[in-house]
């Protein structure tokens, strides 16, 4: 039997294939489908959102020690937070088998960096398996298993945006049970007091000798012959890219990229008179390479920056003298066309408080979320985001050396609060930091679709769960200046952001708007422009909301009067609020002449 998948579909599958009891994840573009997938087909896996990254690695960490054969899912960025227990799980090993997926995003569609996890593998020295297409998304994840139990290792599953996101045919195998293992307790082994672990570490080393030698003898590294003078050497979607401009050169194709079979890819290079190496972001196959006296070429042609495309590898390769030309097919139809910027969305709850930001004036904060897009014309609200939770700690800091004359505000989402911004908070209470923070809270992951957290009440499973009642969690914290606003409500947000300012001691701001699109499409009655009262005065478009648009009149002075598009508009009243002529009123109440 053959589906049309996704790479993330096909991980899912390969999970339900390879037995695996327990997945965990945080949800993260380009990982999220993986899980989402496997709570709604394949229900004989139990799987569940944890509040973040860590938390999901030490979920799985269990499952194992129990026996059972998990999963843990996330992307780049979120190998950072669980990099803790990811770097000591290596020196334990594990019962049931363990794969971790990182799922890289390069040329950063959805993220902070582009950092390239394949060094994470070498780092934590744990084999990584590296799929090219969606039916070895799925076929390497099943792998993923024996070579983790076979070596007492996690294994790491390194996918990209583009492989996670492009959909192959594969082929479905029946599912297995995996093995049938118990807990046993064995402390010398899993508990990491540095006399167990310097024992460990012997272990690790020892095993990565092992794991060196399945690599050289593993069917995962494929070598084609086309009898050509020029070999490449590449992996993961570069493999893709390369082959569609080169289809005839030799390919060593790398699929298990760590340990990396260098004697295998050193008679490669031998029967060539020319090797070049493909490879997106940093040179991890070349540097490698290099190291053990090969002289091999690179980076010099296709850079360290962004992801690679047929085009991009088709240029590199013409400069390297391999092709003559750039074939036309490799040229992107799109090239050229107007880009569509980022915005946040129609009735979006979050505008309101950059609204009032901006106006104040204030030094704020970011996090990420969709928040993060009121750093963007025409609302200009954000200085700073790095990471998930810093919002809170950065504020801290600017508030501390004076930074702002005006004051600090941070501003972080409920998800993201309850993955990493709690002991922010904890700390801005026990510093006795003059901070703001307010917490947007639209109920929902909105950013990823509009996934379950711990204060929605509700599983990714779908089952009724406890719910953490934000409000008193920050009492919890300390915090006894606390707030909660509608943010539809632009006078009563401006008024409660300069009060908890001038507050002494940290206070807490909460949003009470759920996300307009999550998890259904919220529409109230839309707005319209009476254009005879419109002044041109531009104030509405200072609002940065898709519905509104400019007419085709013009005041006086040349400036374009507004019109709203109503099946965009959401009815969220913001633009009526802060209209001068009251041009903007509800659709029934408008009267044309």
């Amino acid at each position: 039997m053959k589906e049309l998948l996704s790479g993330n579909e096909a991980v899912a599958r390969g999970a339900y294939e390879a037995g695996v009891k327990l997945a965990a994840s945080y949800p993260g573009t380009p990982s999220t489908e993986i899980l989402e997938t496997l709570a709604t087909r394949y229900r004989s896996v139990y799987s569940q959102w944890s509040p973040n990254e860590k938390v999901a690695y030490e979920v799985g960490i269990g499952a194992s020690l129990g026996g059972a054969r998990a999963l843990v899912t996330m992307k780049h960025v979120g190998l950072n937070v669980a990099a803790d227990p990811f770097m000591t799980q290596a020196y334990t090993g594990v019962n049931g088998g363990f794969v971790v997926v990182s799922a890289d995003d390069p040329e950063m569609h959805s993220s902070q960096n582009e950092q390239d996890n394949r060094f994470y593998a070498r780092f934590a020295q744990v084999p990584m398996l590296e799929p090219s297409d969606s039916q070895e998304s799925k076929d390497m994840l099943v792998a993923a298993y024996e070579v983790s139990e076979t070596f007492d290792t996690p294994v790491m599953l390194r996918m990209t945006t583009r492989i996670s996101h492009s959909k192959g045919i594969v082929e479905l195998a029946e599912p297995t049970q995996g093995p049938e293992k118990k807990f046993v307790k064995n402390p010398a082994k899993y508990v990491m007091i540095p006399s167990n672990a310097r024992m460990r570490h012997v272990a690790l080393t020892e095993r990565l000798e092992r794991l060196r030698q399945y690599s050289e003898a593993t069917p995962l590294n494929v070598v084609e012959k086309n009898g050509s003078k020029i070999g490449i050497i590449t992996g993961g979607v570069a493999y893709q890219y390369v082959k569609e401009v080169a289809p005839d050169l030799d390919y060593f194709k790398i699929g298990m990229s760590f340990p990396m079979p260098l004697q295998r890819i050193a008679e490669f290079i031998k029967a060539h008179e020319r090797v070049i190496v493909v490879e997106e972001l940093e040179p991890f196959y070349e540097d490698q390479i290099k190291a053990v006296g090969y002289e091999v070429q690179g980076k010099a042609y296709f850079g360290h920056l962004g992801e690679l495309s047929p085009e991009r590898v088709a240029r590199g390769l013409k400069e390297a003298g391999v092709l003559k030309t750039v074939p036309v097919a490799a040229i992107p139809a799109a090239q050229g066309m107007f880009p569509r910027p980022p915005v946040l969305c129609p009735g979006c709850p979050h505008r309101g408080a950059f609204m009032a930001l901006k106006k104040l004036g204030v030094a704020v904060t970011g996090d990420i979320g969709c928040y993060t897009l009121g750093v963007l014309e025409p609302l200009n609200a954000l200085d700073s985001c790095i990471c998930m939770g810093a919002s809170i700690g950065s504020a801290i800091g600017m508030e501390k050396v004076k930074g702002s004359e005006k004051g600090t505000v941070a501003v972080i989402g409920d998800s993201t609060f309850l993955h990493s911004g709690v002991t922010g908070l904890m700390d801005a209470v026990y510093n006795n930091s003059n901070v703001t923070v307010i917490i947007l809270d639209n109920r929902a992951t909105a950013m990823t679709g509009g996934q379950m957290h711990p204060a929605t009440g509700k599983t990714l499973m779908g089952d009724d769960a406890g719910k953490v009642d934000i409000p008193t969690l920050a009492r919890a914290l300390g915090v006894k200046n606390i707030a909660q606003i509608d943010p539809y409500d632009y006078d009563s947000v401006l008024k409660t952001i300069k009060e908890q300012i001038a507050a002494p001691g940290p206070s807490v701001i909460i949003t009470t708007r759920p996300c307009v699109l999550m998890p259904k499409r919220i529409m109230e009655e839309p707005y319209v422009v009476d254009l005879e009262l419109c002044n041109g005065c531009s104030a509405c478009f200072r609002i940065s909301c898709p519905a509104i648009e400019a007419s085709s009149q013009a005041n006086e002075h040349g400036h374009p009067k507004a019109e709203i598009d109503s099946s965009l508009c959401t009815g969220c009243t913001l633009c009526s609020q802060i209209c001068p002529t009251e041009a903007i009123m509800l659709k029934s109440q408008y009267v044309k002449g």
